[in-house]
């Protein structure tokens, strides 16, 4: 597996620690609405990063369906969509929810630190 592949995969972990904590801590600080509305939030970004991962996968292969192209280029209007609905309908909190969805950021920053670390550690990126 190159390094890159180790280096998605532990993005993916990361974002599951820090959605599992960040529901968890926010769950007894602030009440059930504000756990529930990282937990919206962080699975919104997890979706967003697995169809970005999709996309990026599926470049220069022969049969890509347009079908699937107009998909991931809606994707942000389908997830607005679903995230109004919810908070509309609701009594989720947003603040919550629109922290929730930079957990993607946080996870590559992480994964960024953890390079950084192995390359003073070692002198290279290779691990």
């Amino acid at each position: 597996m190159g390094n890159e592949r180790r280096a998605i995969a532990r993005i993916g972990k990361l974002m599951w620690a820090i959605a599992a904590g960040g529901a968890i801590g926010l769950t007894l600080w602030r009440g059930w609405t504000w756990g529930a509305g990282w937990l919206i939030g962080s699975a919104v970004s997890a979706l967003n990063f697995r169809w970005l991962k999709q996309m990026a996968d599926g470049l220069g292969r022969p049969g890509a369906k347009p079908r699937k192209a107009v998909f991931l280029g809606m994707r942000y209007l389908l997830l607005g969509g679903g995230l109004y609905v919810i908070l509309k309908f609701t009594a989720i909190s947003l603040p919550p929810t629109l922290a929730g969805l930079f957990l993607l950021v946080a996870a590559v920053m992480l994964e960024i630190l953890f390079e950084l670390a192995m390359y003073a550690r070692n002198g290279t990126v290779d691990h």
